[in-house]
């Protein structure tokens, strides 16, 4: 994040291309919340959406897992892709406890995201804190050079302290910018892909764009594929304009993805398939 603006959350929200990503994510929001299933079934369409927004986030982490699979499941100790998908079901179901300790505290709520999602490893020392030098991290999907711990704590320092100042900028801007800067420090030693897309989670339905938490972005990315998300996400390591703006297109594109998903529910429980 370069921008030497003093909300440069707003500026990224000015960025070519931003504008209407914002606007077509709000458009096809409104649009699902506005089903009449909503009116009395939120509480289903929620838990579905958690569900397939925990699939979902498991498989961008190397779980790719069937839905059937994921539901059937109730053992997710034994090998490492159950142990995936066991943490992005306790993190997606932490989310929407942690709202108000985000808005007070970012880095109290990252740390505990780590912890739930490190799940029987809390003995660990290293679970629930930013990684110190020379700890190492396992995170195979994100090739790209690791910061060091310094750089790390200054950076979180940095990020918390816009959340904490607030800003004019639309929630998906917000949501991507938390995304993509944890995606690009890894303060963790392990489990931050499933960390950075869950803090996405809290900032949407913090924000109040996606109260309900019904419009699960992890699905839509993905469905973009992890090669598309990869490359999107190279983008915001640019912190070039262009490069900028394509990551936060590519988060609007999830959370649209995420809607219509829901949508489907919406209409499965109209037709009593569901």
């Amino acid at each position: 994040m370069s921008t030497t603006s003093s909300d440069p959350l707003a500026a990224l929200g000015a960025l070519p291309g931003v504008a209407d990503a914002v606007d077509s994510v709000r458009k096809a929001v409104d649009r699902v919340y506005g089903h009449r299933v909503m009116r009395r079934r939120s509480n289903e369409v929620t838990a579905e959406a958690a569900l397939r927004g925990a699939r979902a986030t498991a498989a961008l982490s190397g779980a790719d897992w069937n839905l059937e699979e994921v539901r059937r499941r109730s053992d997710f100790s034994g090998d490492s892709e159950a142990r995936v998908v066991g943490a992005a079901l306790r993190l997606t179901a932490e989310a929407g406890q942690l709202l108000s300790i985000w808005r007070q505290s970012p880095i109290r709520v990252l740390a505990r995201l780590h912890l739930v999602a490190a799940g029987g490893a809390a003995a660990d020392e290293t679970v629930g804190r930013p990684r110190l030098a020379g700890e190492p991290v396992d995170d195979a999907l994100i090739d790209v050079p690791l910061p060091g711990a310094d750089e790390v704590a200054g950076r979180l320092d940095g990020l918390s302290g816009l959340i904490l100042t607030g800003s004019e900028a639309p929630a998906l801007v917000t949501a991507a910018v938390v995304h993509g800067e944890l995606l690009a420090l890894r303060p963790f030693g392990s489990c931050n892909g499933l960390v950075a897309r869950t803090a996405e989670r809290i900032v949407l339905i913090g924000s109040g764009l996606d109260p309900k938490s019904i419009c699960p972005a992890e699905v839509g990315h993905a469905e973009q594929g992890r090669a598309a998300y990869a490359e999107a996400f190279s983008g915001y390591l640019s912190g070039e304009p262009e490069g900028m703006a394509a990551w936060i297109e590519h988060c609007g594109r999830a959370v649209e993805l995420g809607v219509r998903e829901s949508t489907a529910v919406c209409e499965a429980l109209q037709r009593g398939a569901a």
